[in-house]
């Protein structure tokens, strides 16, 4: 290389696009085109684990007694970078496993504590989750001593059930079982604002009405885990919290008791910070400097911890003790009144008109000073709002009955996203069945699977009837909170067998056949819905000259109406599926990207979902029968026909008016198909055309059929997790 190959000062010799700020994204350059990254988040090129890892193996190795003990002497462990309130980590851990948690929500099931998915962006830099990545930093002692055998997301919520008990307080259990990730979950909808803690009218179709907050949304502002602690839009009205509390929780299935238990349980203990200048923080983990090491909200300027701490800009303590699980909490909620005040870092709170010195809480360095109590506008709603009062004074005048109340509600909080008990591990799992695990009795493995398959294809169903049904069981499924799917038969209960994506009258007639012959064989229905739609798959792929034997492992089990929480089953209604192209009603978001939304719900990937819906195509198992994307003139055969017309050069395509498009001859202009968005997208996007190409390539009939059979096998065992 001579002197002219040497690039010139300041020109970068390497190529632009490793930092984001550089270059444009393809969705930057045409931010209209069908994003499919949502397909692809936490595939195995980000995971360093390995494909042979088995977080379950490795738990059976943990001595749980011993990183509990850890956890406990972590507690009263003060480390002079970053100084324990009176010297107990205690309400800062449990801050942490709170905000792990509460970002799940019940119309997705997506955030929650299960995947640690705290550790990454934007959550490890909501404003809402300031210094807790103090607390993920003072966890990584013990993380490092144990390493694989216990998960971040596990930690996290074991950390604050310890700090809970190190003060005094007896849970109601804890189970292992979270699997960390190892990105962004960059397919989670936080909201559309461009800025943190916006003005939360941008979240409601009615800013007077709070049950009007845009789903799937669980909070008020941008980076909140729920409401905001100084009140609506920061303006105190405890009457207005009042609702927007029992708004968000109730996104979080939690009822008014659980609300209030959660409430007076989560600020026994600890305090809020606000002793200082918000303006004196450096930027948030995520964009502060590579010096910090992902460490945030740094104080450069003034004395930035112990009492000079600021967090969330409120100062104090909720109760006289702080460090210890007591009932102080509705003691001083309703035996003082309150009075609006401003903290050292301007925030609104509430604080005692009248209270004796020996009942505020001590300094968090110096036990010789006194400190005023405080209340936030949302724990003035558990005082001021008819209903929060009335179960406050329940709480307070039965301690025992609020302490179990909160420990069912703390339980809940924490594993609420882990799905059912099956995947629970450890020995502090509760025997007790709760119904928001949504609980199924063991199955049938024991019967005649050929024999009950040699009677459903007798019965005279229909591929399309038996497909169908087994697919509306099965679809429910979502991997955010591993609830839904084939598995206890819910599909003939309520809501489910209302609900108009199911077809009613098909499912009412075709349930009835198998139900017969669930009866007298010893299989469970939701067995036998399965059995059937691997035998009309195995009919169509005959049909189509392969013979193949569709996967099936036994042992569904039927739940009852008893066992099943109707109303937080309603968020699981398929509004939109691309699968038997069906849309209920018009929405602001393309029927091609909820399309994408219910196909990660389901852990499919892009091949998957695009050889799924050709197949399904001309099996005919669109929703009421349509013809939309029904490209062939073999209806009930698996066969590629749906690719193999949809990439004809031979034909063209135009609108016709109400989302239908036609499919023309070029020859004659005649019409020979109708579709949807939902069919063309596999035309039109750019990579889900290369998979539609493989599929209608003259080499590809039987890859087709192997291919469709696996991806309609994973759908059907998406929620077996007691089968390997």
């Amino acid at each position: 290389m001579d002197g002219n190959d040497t690039p010139s000062v300041g020109k970068c010799p390497v190529m632009h696009g490793g930092m984001t700020s550089m270059g444009r994204t393809v969705m930057e350059w045409w931010p209209n085109a069908l994003n499919l990254d949502i397909l692809s988040q936490h595939d195995t090129k980000t995971n360093p684990m390995g494909k042979d890892f088995d977080y379950r193996e490795e738990l059976k190795k943990l001595d749980v007694k011993a990183l509990k003990q850890d956890l406990t002497d972590l507690m009263t462990d003060s480390q002079p970078w970053w100084p324990a309130d009176w010297g107990h980590y205690g309400g800062l851990m449990i801050r942490l496993a709170w905000h792990a948690a509460g970002s799940y929500r019940l119309f997705d099931g997506r955030g929650g504590a299960g995947t640690g998915n705290q550790r990454f962006a934007p959550l490890n830099s909501w404003p809402d989750n300031g210094n807790l990545d103090k607390a993920r930093r003072l966890l990584w002692p013990i993380k490092k001593k144990y390493g694989n055998k216990v998960s971040w997301a596990d930690l996290y919520i074991l950390a604050g059930n310890v700090a809970y008990e190190s003060m005094g307080f007896k849970t109601f259990g804890f189970a292992f079982g979270r699997e960390d990730i190892w990105a962004p979950e960059e397919d989670v909808y936080w909201g559309s604002e461009k800025e943190w803690l916006a003005d939360s009218v941008l979240r409601y179709a009615n800013s007077e009405d709070p049950a009007s907050l845009e789903a799937p949304l669980g909070a008020v502002h941008m980076g909140l885990i729920y409401v905001n602690p100084q009140g609506r839009d920061g303006k105190p009205d405890p009457l207005k919290s009042a609702h927007d509390v029992r708004v968000t929780f109730a996104r979080m299935a939690m009822n008014d008791e659980e609300t209030v238990a959660l409430t007076a349980g989560g600020h026994t203990v600890g305090k809020a910070h606000g002793n200082g200048l918000e303006s004196n923080l450096g930027p948030a983990p995520e964009a502060a400097d590579i010096s910090e090491q992902g460490l945030g909200w740094i104080n450069h300027k003034t004395r930035g911890i112990g009492r000079d701490a600021v967090t969330s800009g409120l100062e104090g303590a909720w109760t006289s003790h702080p460090t210890q699980w007591d009932n102080g909490y509705f003691d001083l909620l309703l035996n003082h009144e309150w009075e609006l005040k401003k903290s050292p870092a301007g925030a609104w709170q509430w604080q005692p008109v009248d209270i004796k010195e020996e009942d505020m809480p001590v300094d968090v360095e110096d036990p010789s000073i006194r400190k005023m109590p405080i209340m936030t506008d949302a724990d003035m709603a558990m005082k001021m709002d008819p209903d929060y009062r009335k179960i406050s004074e329940r709480f307070y005048n039965d301690f025992d009955y609020f302490s179990d109340t909160f420990a069912r509600a703390w339980f809940k909080l924490t594993h609420r996203d882990m799905g059912p008990k099956a995947r629970y591990f450890g020995p502090e799992v509760p025997q007790e069945d709760l119904i928001w695990q949504d609980p199924i009795p063991a199955g049938s493995t024991g019967y005649d699977v050929d024999a009950v398959k040699a009677k459903i294809a007798a019965s005279g169903l229909s591929v399309s009837e038996m497909v169908s049904t087994a697919w509306d069981s099965a679809r429910t499924y979502r991997q955010s909170d591993m609830r839904g799917g084939a598995n206890g038969a819910r599909i003939r209960l309520a809501p489910q067998k209302d609900w108009e994506g199911n077809e009613p009258a098909r499912l009412t007639k075709v349930l009835k056949v198998l139900e017969g012959i669930a009866s007298g064989s010893g299989a469970s229905l939701a067995d036998v819905i399965v059995l059937a739609g691997n035998v009309g798959i195995e009919q169509a792929a005959k049909k189509a000259g392969v013979d193949v034997k569709v996967p099936f492992s036994p042992g569904r089990g039927d739940a009852t109406a008893e066992m099943t929480d109707a109303d937080s089953f309603n968020p699981l209604e398929p509004l939109v599926d691309g699968y038997r192209n069906y849309q209920k009603a018009e929405y602001d978001v393309s029927p091609e990207e909820l399309m994408l939304d219910r196909t990660q719900l389901l852990g499919l990937t892009a091949p998957e979902m695009t050889v799924l819906v050709g197949g399904m195509r001309t099996i005919g198992t669109n929703h009421g029968g349509t013809k939309h994307g029904v490209f062939t003139d073999n209806v009930g055969t698996l066969s590629t026909d749906f690719f193999v017309n949809l990439t004809d050069t031979n034909n063209y395509w135009r609108p016709s008016g109400n989302g239908i498009y036609e499919i023309r001859d070029r020859a004659t202009d005649a019409v020979k198909w109708t579709a949807t968005r939902m069919d063309l997208v596999f035309g039109s996007n750019s990579v889900l055309r290369a998979y539609a190409e493989v599929y209608a390539q003259d080499d590809s009939k039987e890859k087709f059929i192997k291919d469709f059979v696996a991806a309609w096998t994973k759908v059907m065992n998406a929620d077996r997790f007691d089968i390997a």
